[in-house]
């Protein structure tokens, strides 16, 4: 999750006053938000620099499915040793470009909830996708798309071409209603009032009040109760199940620092990374810290149908999902 980044903010953040010619040099591509101060970034590096003896440089690259995209352009001539922030919808087709190298690593016991086996990715993270309202604005929220298209509700969402919740919400109505879909984002264009390119600009509007409802998770409200001391913020579970995302990182197969790049990775599944997560990118960890969850998050809702692609579906039926998504929208 990641509502929190200005949108001018820097893509770039070198997370140590360290010059890169004294210490060997991480470079890490992430989406935009990951970097910023108020994200996981600067804590993570931090504690990562303790111990690995090198600078970590975040790289903003886009939201989570630009992270792919500028991957490929870049090939093997890519400075990133790392790329953290896609999802299960992406690494199907990440492997396939043959830009990732196994990592190796004999991960601790996951709370994902998946079985996990990728020889390639590792989960940092892990939630469930969800339509965020304001219970004071909106007492009566749609509690399905059906419903949704009903109603009067206005909504924001996110580029699938871009944007990995976007992509998500594409393979959610996928998943729920198969060949249905189109039928249902026909439906859906009228309350839709715009589709933003990545999260920021996309739950900035629905934080501006200019949307009823913002593509967010069910854990997103734990940020407002947390951070802003807000309990009227909710998330909408969907009686067709929701979708669930799982947030990964691998190495690069033309990374100049492997070992590091595989330190680097182990590292993330430890406490001192996983412990950052919940209040910073505010998703479940990938693997429960011995400390637990902050309180507000085991009163968040968790929906009883849970929906999931695996990567090789999700790789299949994205370009047609994406068909027929553009088809409903541009009529």
């Amino acid at each position: 999750m990641r509502p929190f980044l200005p949108i001018a903010a820097a893509v770039v953040l070198t997370a140590s006053l360290a010059l890169a010619e004294d210490k060997p040099e991480l470079t890490i591509y992430t989406y935009e938000s990951f970097t910023a101060e108020w994200g996981p970034g600067p804590a993570i590096a931090k504690k990562f620099e303790e111990s690995c003896g090198c600078v970590v440089k975040f790289v903003g690259a886009g939201d989570g499915a630009g992270l792919l995209s500028r991957l490929k352009l870049e090939g093997e001539r890519s400075p990133a040793d790392i790329v953290l922030g896609l999802d299960t919808n992406l690494t199907a087709e990440a492997t396939a470009t043959g830009l990732f190298a196994p990592h190796g690593i004999e991960a601790p016991a996951l709370d994902v909830p998946v079985d996990w086996t990728d020889p390639i990715f590792l989960p940092y993270d892990w939630g469930y996708f969800a339509f965020v309202y304001d219970e004071t604005k909106l007492p009566n929220p749609p509690m399905s798309f059906t419903d949704l298209i009903a109603s009067d509700t206005s909504v924001v969402i996110l580029d699938p071409r871009s944007s990995t919740p976007g992509l998500g919400l594409l393979l959610w109505i996928k998943n729920a209603y198969g060949d249905r879909a189109p039928e249902i984002w026909k439906g859906l264009a009228p309350r839709i009032v715009t589709v933003a390119p990545g999260w920021s600009e996309g739950y900035g509007l629905f934080l501006s009040g200019e949307v009823d409802m913002a593509l967010a998770y069910t854990t997103s409200p734990a940020y407002h109760q947390i951070a802003e001391q807000d309990a009227t913020k909710r998330a909408a579970i969907f009686e067709e199940g929701n979708y669930t995302q799982i947030e990964v990182a691998a190495m690069t197969a033309h990374s100049d620092q492997p070992e590091l790049a595989k330190q680097f990775l182990a590292f993330m599944l430890s406490d001192d990374f996983q412990s950052v997560i919940p209040t910073t990118n505010w998703m479940y960890p990938a693997h429960t810290p011995a400390a637990g969850l902050p309180p507000e998050f085991a009163a968040l809702p968790r929906p009883e149908k849970t929906l999931l692609f695996s990567p090789e579906e999700a790789r299949e039926l994205r370009d047609p999902a994406l068909a027929e998504w553009l088809a409903a929208l541009s009529k």
